[in-house]
């Protein structure tokens, strides 16, 4: 346990953010699942009516320095790609 006030100030943000941190994750997580169940099962339309929903968690978690920009970016390219690949088969 912390001593000094400082890293007892310290635990409790950390504590604070994590639960945010989880919850964009989470958030990202149950978001993608879907569309990438949608996808396999060729509901493009919905796949396609979910996508921003998707990027727009992606793009506030990168905002918010839960994941790096670039994996955001990644992320995005990929779900894309593979509605996209999907969309032509």
């Amino acid at each position: 346990m912390p001593i000094t006030q400082s890293a007892k100030k310290a635990l409790r943000q950390n504590k604070r953010k994590r639960v945010l941190n989880v919850k964009y994750l989470v958030n990202i997580r149950t978001l993608t699942k879907q569309l990438k169940k949608f996808a396999q099962e060729n509901k493009l339309a919905e796949a396609r009516a979910l996508l921003p929903k998707v990027y727009q968690a992606l793009d506030k978690a990168a905002k918010k320095d839960v994941i790096k920009k670039n994996a955001a970016s990644r992320k995005k390219s990929r779900i894309a790609s593979a509605i996209s690949s999907q969309a032509k088969s």
